[in-house]
């Protein structure tokens, strides 16, 4: 292990590549409103710039909003799917524990009856 790496185990939380394109949305939002406010500002008649400002501003605010809800249901099930086997990973220490306590270590197992033809020789 890297001595640089943190002690605190960092779970993994899918959705990286997300949170990129929210922001990258978001910058392009900004510069197409930022573009539309000085074409209005500056009081010219409206042209084909103003349209293509317009759609591209509410083009990538409406993109950057449907990715940030994808974004945030996706940290929220990776939230639940990590609980979900924190869980699960309790139960069996709990068992395994148990069973190394005394506990009857046969009682979740079911036997299989041996095979009783001998295997033939190759």
């Amino acid at each position: 292990m890297d001595a640089s790496a943190p002690s605190q185990f960092v779970s993994h939380r899918p959705g990286a590549v997300s949170t990129f394109f929210v922001y990258k949305a978001g910058v392009f939002a900004a510069g197409f409103w930022g573009w539309l406010a000085v074409l209005v500002v500056r009081g010219d008649p409206i042209s084909g710039w103003h349209m293509v400002a317009t759609a591209g501003a509410i083009t990538t605010t409406l993109v950057g909003l449907v990715l940030g809800a994808r974004h945030a249901l996706q940290r929220d099930a990776a939230a639940r799917h990590e609980q979900v086997m924190r869980t699960l990973v309790e139960m069996s220490w709990y068992e395994f524990a148990q069973a190394a306590k005394g506990g009857d270590a046969d009682a979740d197992v079911i036997t299989l009856p041996q095979e009783s033809r001998p295997r033939p020789r190759r």
